[in-house]
């Protein structure tokens, strides 16, 4: 997994890796946003609603610890070896937003989230224990890999997937 030097280099890394993923986006007609493919498993829609619900997900988790409230991990009711309702529920929750939409919310995400990182001390985000809920599971985490793991690695990863999607979509790979 890549590491980072610093607070700002994976703020820059976030950055860089979202503007990246949003930009595959351009070119999609909004009546194509729910179009699903077997050979990608998420529609766009899909796609960039995954993206959201976690970054509003960790961004939520500190919230609550900092409120004092108990923060259950990965959502209540959900196990980590069952995210897939976790899924339907991010899916859901934006299934009624056009793809314009849905890509101003991803910037106001990233930028929210960049600015929510920038609170947090080199501590915090570097050694583990840093935070309550990025402690809570076995693999005691700290707060830089646990952004990185939901914001870095999918904008990465997920590309792909668009990718995959605007081919098919195209005719290019039938």
């Amino acid at each position: 997994m890549q590491e980072y030097e610093s607070k700002q280099a994976l703020i820059d890394e976030i950055t860089k890796t979202a503007e990246l993923f949003i930009k595959e986006f351009d070119g999609i007609a909004e009546t194509d946003k729910d179009v699903r493919y077997d050979d990608v498993d998420r529609t766009p829609q899909e796609i960039i609603a995954y993206q959201l619900g976690w970054m509003n997900l960790i961004r939520g988790w500190d919230n609550d610890e900092l409120a004092g409230k108990e923060v259950i991990t990965p959502a209540p009711g959900c196990k980590w070896n069952q995210m897939g309702e976790l899924y339907r529920g991010f899916y859901e929750k934006y299934s009624g937003c056009s793809l314009k939409q849905l890509r101003e919310m991803f910037i106001a995400a990233v930028d929210g989230t960049a600015k929510w990182f920038q609170g947090f001390s080199d501590d915090e985000i570097f050694k583990p224990g840093g935070r309550k809920w990025a402690a809570s599971t076995t693999s005691n985490w700290p707060v830089w890999k646990w952004v990185h793991i939901n914001t870095v690695a999918p904008f990465k990863s997920f590309r792909g997937k668009i990718r995959k999607w605007k081919k098919l979509h195209s005719g290019d790979d039938l």
